[in-house]
């Protein structure tokens, strides 16, 4: 390694260069992601092969070619999107530079907006003086317009920002305002549109195809190509807001854990992937600290993507009993351990199955006997529930002191109770592989009774996940990889934006109106719980 040298003006003009070379290789990098990206949508051919399949279909319309007209749609959705988020990377990393050029996607031209829409003109306002010289005789010359598509609920418009020209009489000066801000890069579309195309996409999880159609059905042509362009726009715009997100919730004391599966399209056949979520609520234990959601998606349920996403987190991990968690849980973890706390509505779910008579009457012959035992059981664990029920809310030390007074007595005889019966049973008895599944893990399930911030339940990762369980039956399937992974970041926006008891889609227009120029240091006024306490406070002040 060669020597440095001592002179500070040498050493500030070799960091300098340093500093280029980094700035002009991530250029690069950004470029040609960027460009493998749009050859990897190219080389798919997926346009033309739709294209194909529907001249097919006029003549035959069966399900096998609707079903596969679909399955090669959301690929295209998924392609041009990440195609659009490596585009405007590349475009942001290339402005630092000047020998970089900028990779831009060859697009479709827009077609006009239809006539037939009503116009409302934004005109901004001009100036008054020249700001060369101060003049007050100024002349229009003229006016730039820009239109943007935006929706109100089933009306749709298209508003005009008029830009005036003026000329100096004295300077011959031209002058005129700034073009406003969009939502997106080169968009087109208002922010009111986006965040229902996005809302209805994520939270109501209709495809954009079948948007496109109920678009197209109310006199709007917006092909699937454009709306996916604009789904990569918004996700790119978004991200600050994310990473925020995500570093709020990994700062937490306590996260709840769960994942659900999400199978996602790989090489003409679908394989199991996971979506995972955490989940920071703080307001059981008397927290102050708002609560959020974090999503994840992979492509299997191995332990090394908890392990990822846990990577610095060293706090309680409320969670099922999954064996992928366990390198978590060593006490040799680098920054420290993560303390294991399980869920007692899953230990209780596997008793309630066995003592569940309407639900054995329905399976008829197939249904395993009633137990007695098991009946038992959850009559047991459904007590300390009551009493959580009643302490839910309160300080972290009220919490453990009343744990300590009722539910100390009720739990220790539980487990007497359980160790006593499991003895008597054979290995092979259904209740006592549910005993088994408590006995095995109690200190973990023991938890709660040495830590107030501990709650009994996982129930609040189970009720963020939900909607992404039903949604499946909707949308079959993820297009990609990549498509699960901006699903995931997609849910944790508007996740965090429903535990905030905010709209998310009010909240997305809003915040994609204005973060366009919003100032980095004020990104923070923008996330769901400060964005509530700002809307608050001007309704007080309109009232």
């Amino acid at each position: 390694m060669a020597a440095l040298p001592d002179d500070i003006t040498t050493l500030k003009a070799a960091l300098a260069e340093a500093e280029l070379r980094a700035d002009l290789a991530e250029a690069e990098a950004a470029r040609g992601k960027a460009m493998a990206s749009n050859a990897e949508a190219l080389i798919a051919h997926l346009t033309l092969t739709i294209e194909k399949l529907r001249r097919e279909l006029y003549g035959s319309r069966s399900e096998k070619k609707t079903r596969l007209l679909e399955q090669l749609e959301m690929q295209l959705e998924d392609a041009q999107a990440g195609a659009t988020e490596d585009e405007l990377a590349a475009e942001q990393v290339a402005s630092k530079t000047t020998t970089v050029q900028t990779f831009t996607r060859k697009r479709p031209s827009k077609k006009p907006f239809p006539e037939h829409l009503p116009r409302e003109r934004v005109v901004i306002d001009a100036p008054t003086s020249c700001p060369c010289c101060g003049s007050g005789r100024l002349s229009k010359l003229g006016e730039d317009i820009t239109e943007t598509l935006e929706v109100i609920p089933r009306q749709w418009k298209v508003i005009q920002t008029v830009r005036e020209r003026f000329s100096c009489r004295e300077c011959e000066r031209i002058t005129q305002p700034p073009a406003p801000f969009h939502p997106t890069p080169r968009g087109f579309l208002g922010p009111n549109l986006l965040a229902m195309i996005l809302f209805e996409k994520f939270a109501q999880h209709q495809p954009l195809n079948r948007q496109s159609e109920r678009y197209a059905r109310e006199g709007i042509d917006l092909s699937l190509s454009t709306l996916a362009d604009q789904v990569g726009a918004c996700t790119h715009a978004l991200r600050p807001l994310h990473d925020r997100i995500e570093d709020h919730v990994l700062a937490a004391e306590r996260l709840h854990g769960d994942d659900t599966t999400v199978p996602i399209l790989a090489k003409g056949k679908t394989t199991t992937g996971r979506v995972w979520v955490y989940v920071r609520d703080d307001q059981l234990f008397g927290g102050r600290a708002p609560p959020a959601a974090l999503f994840y998606a992979s492509r299997d349920r191995s332990a090394e993507h908890p392990e990822r996403h846990l990577a610095g987190y060293a706090g309680i991990l409320q969670a099922d009993a999954y064996a992928g968690y366990a390198r978590l849980y060593q006490a040799d973890r680098s920054p420290g351990p993560v303390t294991e706390a399980l869920c007692w509505s899953h230990a209780r779910r596997k008793f309630f199955e066995l003592a569940d008579i309407a639900s054995s009457a329905r399976r008829g012959r197939n249904a395993a006997p009633i137990s007695p035992l098991a009946l038992e059981a959850v009559q047991r664990i459904d007590t300390l529930f009551d009493i959580e029920r009643e302490v839910n809310g309160k300080a972290a030390d009220e919490r453990l002191a009343a744990r300590r007074e009722r539910s100390e007595p009720i739990f220790a005889d539980l487990e007497d109770w359980m160790r006593t019966e499991r003895a008597r049973m054979s290995r092979h008895a259904p209740v006592a592989k549910a005993m088994d599944y408590m006995l095995k893990r109690w200190d973990a399930f023991a938890r709660f009774r040495v830590d107030g911030r501990v709650c009994l339940s996982n129930n609040a990762a189970e009720r963020a996940i939900r909607g992404l369980a039903l949604g499946r039956r909707s949308w079959l399937f993820a297009g990609s990889e990549r498509g699960a992974d901006r699903t995931a970041f997609m849910l944790t926006l508007i996740a965090t934006a429903k535990l905030n008891n905010i709209d998310p889609q009010a909240w997305l227009a809003d915040v994609l109106a204005r973060i366009a120029d919003m100032p980095q240091n004020r990104l923070d006024e923008l996330l769901p719980w400060n964005w509530a306490v700002g809307n608050l406070r001007i309704e007080k002040a309109a009232a």
